[in-house]
Order: structure tokens, then C-alpha cells, then sequence
């Protein structure tokens, strides 16, 4: 998920992302811990969007 659509949620939606996208996370490494994914750099991309959305959470948490 690029920054510039992480920028255009709304707080809600973001927390919503968020938790969904970890799940997500979540699943793919334990997957992938049991049997290799077919396109493990998949686990990266949605690794770095947590971090971006956590990013901007956080960014809207100090600036409000």
C-alpha cells in the first residue's frame, strides 16, 4: 500500500487496515513457516505497509 493512499484514510479506516493487514501478516509467516509461499517477497510488502500505516497513525497521534 503506497504512503499516498495511506495519507487518504481517514483514522478509522487506517485502524481497520491496520489490524487486517497484520492478520494478514500474521498468517503468511506462519504459513510460510510450514510450507514455503509461493512468492515469499509478498511477506516484505505487507511488513513494510504495517510500518507505514503504524507510521502515520503514530504521525496523527502527535500532531492532533
Amino acid at each position: 500500500m503506497k504512503q499516498q493512499v495511506i495519507k487518504e484514510l481517514s483514522t478509522s479506516e487506517l485502524v481497520e487496515k491496520l489490524e487486517e493487514w497484520e492478520n494478514q501478516l500474521i498468517r503468511m509467516n506462519l504459513n510460510h513457516s510450514i510450507s514455503p509461499l509461493e512468492n515469499p517477497s509478498k511477506i516484505k510488502v505487507y511488513r513494510r505497509a504495517v510500518a507505514r500505516m503504524k507510521t502515520e497513525l503514530r504521525r496523527r497521534e502527535l500532531g492532533a
